[in-house]
């Protein structure tokens, strides 16, 4: 794990940091390809330039997005605010972690793409990848 991420982790109480560890541990054993830093003050891991699945405290708990997960089919993902892709889920303990799951969302992560990378040259319209 980058010493940065590692850093945004012990930032973390103890049982937010249980799940940031375990989150990290799995996307990175999913998506050794990816490259993952800070962006936007928050651990995020891209693909060919195109952020791909991040996770970011917030009051209500550690939220777990795929920027393009709103096409993945999947009820326990929420979609965001409907104008871009992206849907998330929420955690308050480790033990609401399914590592199953979060894997499959990953393998969809990586076959299911919009350009995010390109939206602002794209004046805000998302493409879906091929």
């Amino acid at each position: 794990m980058k010493e940065e991420i590692q850093a945004y982790h012990q930032n973390q109480s103890a049982g937010d940091l249980e799940i940031c560890d375990l989150l990290a541990t799995v996307i990175d054993a999913e998506l050794p390809e990816a490259e993952s830093k800070i962006w936007h003050a928050h651990p995020v891991w891209f693909l060919n330039g195109n952020p791909i699945v991040g996770y970011s405290k917030l009051k209500s708990g550690v939220r777990l997005m795929f920027w393009s997960g709103a096409d993945f089919g999947e009820e326990k993902l929420k979609a965001g605010t409907g104008k871009f892709k992206d849907a998330s889920i929420t955690y308050t303990s480790v033990l609401q972690v399914e590592v199953n799951e979060v894997q499959r969302w990953l393998k969809k992560a990586r076959e299911i793409q919009w350009d995010y990378k390109n939206l602002v040259k794209r004046k805000g319209q998302l493409e879906r990848l091929p």
